[in-house]
């Protein structure tokens, strides 16, 4: 979806972090690139992936979001949420 840039990575960490997950990079034997930690929506990313794979965990962890979507968050957050979400695979209940 979006280009594998650093600054894309930091503009996808900030809407998850806007979204209530703090996004951590640590070393580690995981599976699947990434832990959510006991659905406290910690999630421990591989530290050794580069920006394609980092961004690539994100969308996937933020593709199993379906809490509501905070109302103060940032309006490039908010853009950028609502252009990933179709790619995501979320539908808005606003729009049905």
């Amino acid at each position: 979806m979006l280009s594998p840039t650093k600054h894309n990575l930091k503009k996808v960490e900030t809407l998850a972090k806007e979204l209530g997950y703090t996004v951590r990079y640590e070393k580690g034997n995981f599976q699947s690139g990434y832990c959510l930690v006991e659905s406290r929506k910690i999630a421990i990313i591989n530290r050794f992936y580069d920006v394609e794979g980092r961004l690539n965990v994100l969308y996937d962890i933020l593709s199993n979001f379906r809490g509501e979507t905070p109302e103060e968050m940032d309006d490039k957050s908010a853009k950028l949420w609502k252009k990933l979400k179709p790619f995501l695979g979320i539908g808005s209940k606003e729009e049905e």
